[in-house]
């Protein structure tokens, strides 16, 4: 009988700990990455409630999906939501996490943007003229 409640203490202590390490892992920024787009206000979408019952002060109106660049020049598309519409043309910087998705972004300048992202951006400057 003791074996049996050693056991079962074991497995709940090695389970718990798991659970306090995805949680610390979960809410820190630890494996997330940067990637850079420029705001095209054409592909903004406005968010209008689903008609639930519960409106949560925190939602967000807005939401873009942009096609984005790592520091290396990998594209991915990414959405997220803002409070409010951003300046048109504008680069920004995301900091994105797998599973929660957008973490943060700021505006950078064009300047603060990787090589890689300043090269692609410099040859669609170049394909448009």
């Amino acid at each position: 009988m003791k074996k049996k409640v050693k056991i079962a203490i074991g497995i709940v202590a090695v389970l718990l700990i798991g659970l306090i390490s995805f949680c610390v892992w979960f809410l820190s920024e630890s494996g997330s990455a940067e990637y850079y787009s420029q705001i095209d206000n054409s592909k903004i979408e406005q968010v209008d409630s689903k008609g639930g019952v519960i409106n949560l002060k925190g939602s967000l109106p807005y939401a873009y999906t942009l096609l984005c660049y790592d520091e290396n020049g990998g594209e991915k598309k990414i959405a997220f939501g803002t409070s409010r519409k951003l300046r048109d043309e504008a680069f920004i910087c995301l900091t994105v996490m797998p599973v929660r998705g957008v973490l943060d972004w700021s505006e950078v300048q064009y300047d603060e943007l990787p090589t890689a992202v300043q090269n692609h951006y410099a040859a669609l400057l170049e394909d448009g003229s």
